[in-house]
Parts: C-alpha cells; structure tokens; sequence
C-alpha cells in the first residue's frame, strides 16, 4: 500500500502538469490557427487588389 501511495506521489503530479499544459497550449494553438488563416486570407486578398 505504502508503495502505490509512493508511485502515485511521484508520477500523479507530472502527469496532472502535463495535462494541464497540453490544455493551455492547445487553446493557444487554435488561436494561433485562426490568426494564420486571417493573415493568409488578407495576403490573397491584397494580391487581387495589386
């Protein structure tokens, strides 16, 4: 028992770390996504312009 206390001790918290910045960078992602579609939809738009 005193080991699987130790074994969840040791990899619970790296493991909830790592979820928790999988989270924060996918949100982040998705932003930067949304920005690079933008900015190659106002690329084409400024060639037809030209």
């Amino acid at each position: 028992m005193e080991d699987l206390i130790s074994q969840i001790a040791n990899f619970g918290f790296p493991i909830v770390l790592s979820v928790y910045l999988l989270v924060r960078v996918e949100g982040k992602l998705e932003k930067l996504t949304e920005s690079i579609n933008e900015l190659s939809s106002a690329i084409v738009s400024m060639d037809r312009k030209i």
